[in-house]
């Protein structure tokens, strides 16, 4: 089965140079879990409000009438009296939500990954504890890209860095602690915690694979078969 939010995430490095400065990546690719909660049929109850449109993605990701920081993804009760938008290539519509039902922060590790973690960790943590403010029952998932490739530029407006492997380590030579501190610190916060790990160099012509494939769809349907599990079960 072909996966949208996978390939949404390849689509941000494969065949294009990848620019971590953009703060909408993140939306980008959390918006596309609810495409695949309603593909995958699962849940009868979320695909039932979705296909009626009590239940939008909340395309600002705040909630009316409760403060709580930003996140990437927001899924819930539409607002009575709002009218939602349906945006071409999505089946989920976007509206205004009373209170967050799901909620998704998403993480992208390309490189310097040690130098950045604690920050990381701190920010998925946060997040998740905010999600939980507006809503107690409230599913939050996590996900986070790891880059574990043998070499890695990046860019800051028309400056690039390229790894050395000394003072600018590689990502492969970083990804396996990064993810030890993630599933150790970070993971118990969050219902699923879903990590992608993929190869990217950022050198054209920009190529991308996953380390493994079949192993990431597997790994990302069951998270998805969950999460429609406890979906039905809190909601």
């Amino acid at each position: 089965m072909e996966y949208k939010l996978l390939d949404a995430f390849r689509g941000l490095f494969d065949g294009v140079k990848y620019e971590h400065r953009r703060s909408t990546l993140g939306d980008h690719v959390a918006s596309f879990l609810f495409e695949d909660l309603v593909d995958v049929g699962r849940s009868t109850k979320l695909v039932e409000r979705v296909r009626s449109g009590a239940a939008v993605v909340n395309a600002a990701n705040v909630t009316v009438g409760r403060k709580a920081r930003r996140g990437d993804g927001t899924f819930g009760d539409l607002v009575p009296g709002v009218c939602a938008a349906v945006f071409p290539g999505y089946v989920v519509q976007r509206g205004r939500i009373a209170a967050v039902d799901i909620g998704v922060e998403t993480k992208i590790l390309a490189k310097a990954m040690i130098q950045q973690i604690d920050r990381v960790i701190s920010d998925l943590q946060r997040q998740a504890e905010h999600f939980r403010a507006t809503n107690p029952r409230a599913l939050c998932v996590g996900i986070v890209g790891i880059n574990r490739a043998e070499q890695y530029i990046s860019f800051e407006g028309t400056r690039r860095f390229k790894t050395d492997g000394r003072k600018h380590k590689h990502p492969l030579q970083e990804a396996e602690e990064a993810e030890s501190r993630l599933m150790h610190r970070a993971r118990s916060t969050f219902d699923e915690f879903i990590v992608l790990k993929f190869r990217a160099t950022n050198i054209r012509p920009y190529p991308f694979e996953w380390v493994d494939g079949r192993e990431t769809e597997v790994e990302y349907g069951a998270a998805l078969a969950r999460l429609s599990r406890e979906y039905d079960a809190r909601f």
